[in-house]
């Protein structure tokens, strides 16, 4: 054998006994979490309850990042472009994945670029309104928006999330015209809308459960099969007889495509093992959420399912993704 085969088989050992090693020295730094919403919202409390968790299993800090704007798009890119080291993670609701790229030309493809690790947590959504317009139940909006038509608005997180999609999906179902308002954010839409500046909106449960016990804003209907515990005096939509508008919103991890299946293994691992903590699971069940882990495969097959969905709505409705 020559010197150079011999050089060569020495690399090659080398590398894949190496392979191996750096696979379970993972993680050796600090991962950061991208949250593509506003510091508060419900995505943002997610990953706040869950990361340090994780941290303790995977033995290094998770920073949160928040990188708002387009509906989520704009985060959820972030995490498509970033290195796939196992060190850029992220938090995708189910707007910028399975709607916003239906409506718009989005700067990533799901299914090539990003790599899914698991759903971490559902929530109920909810139609509420300021307290101020005196409207009790879903049946007074309907019959409001009717008699106002083109001057009630509904806000959300952003043009493509989920709470845009319900507020299209009501605006389907009863024959109204709620005019979008979008904001970067549930938090500073929820904030205008205890102000008044805006009439309605269809948020996740988690993020205006405070404010409706409070009085500030009142719950008209839960967008689920059944009534929340959180509120159980406020019907559904079904109730209400609406069968079909149903909405709830979901938040699971991704990475960038071509992350290591390692290192993609470890972060699943240690977000399931968050979801089981008791302390975990009580401050998600206390924002009004609830604990929904998954497998990656299992995770891919509902954001195939929401895109389905939803592109019925986006298609049925004309709705552009607003800038």
């Amino acid at each position: 054998m020559t010197m150079r085969a011999s050089l060569g088989l020495l690399v090659a050992a080398a590398v894949m006994a190496a392979a191996p090693a750096h696979a379970q020295d993972y993680p050796s730094r600090t991962i950061r979490m991208i949250v593509p919403f506003a510091a508060g919202g419900p995505a943002d409390m997610l990953a706040r309850a869950v990361a340090p968790a994780m941290s303790a299993t995977l033995k290094q800090s998770i920073v949160i990042e928040n990188k708002t704007g387009a509906g989520g798009v704009v985060g959820v890119d972030t995490v498509a472009k970033a290195a796939p080291d196992g060190y850029t993670i992220g938090i995708t609701g189910l707007g910028a994945v399975a709607a916003a790229p239906f409506m718009t030309n989005v700067p990533y493809n799901v299914q090539r670029d990003l790599a899914p690790v698991g759903r971490i947590g559902r929530v109920d959504g909810v139609i509420v309104a300021n307290a101020g317009l005196g409207l009790k139940s879903l049946a007074d909006l309907i019959t409001y928006a009717k008699a106002n038509p083109g001057k009630v608005n509904f806000a959300s997180a952003g043009s493509g999330t989920s709470i845009h999609l319900a507020g299209e999906l009501l605006n389907l179902e009863a024959g109204i015209k709620l005019i979008h308002v979008p904001y970067r954010g549930a938090t500073p839409a929820i904030n205008d809308l205890i102000g008044g500046h805006v009439q309605v909106m269809l948020p996740d449960l988690s993020g205006v459960l405070a404010h409706i016990r409070s009085g500030a804003l009142t719950a008209l209907a839960v967008t689920a099969q059944a009534r929340s515990s959180a509120i159980p005096d406020v019907p559904t939509t079904t109730e209400a007889g609406y069968p079909r508008m149903l909405s709830e919103s979901w938040y699971g991890l991704i990475a960038p495509a071509g992350t290591s299946p390692a290192a993609l293994k470890r972060v699943h691992e240690a977000a399931m093992a968050a979801l089981k903590s008791p302390e975990v699971m009580k401050q998600i069940e206390t924002q009004g959420a609830t604990p929904a882990p998954n497998s990656p495969d299992e995770f891919r097959k509902l954001i195939e399912d929401e895109q389905t969905k939803w592109k019925r709505v986006i298609e049925a409705t004309g709705v552009k993704m607003e800038q």
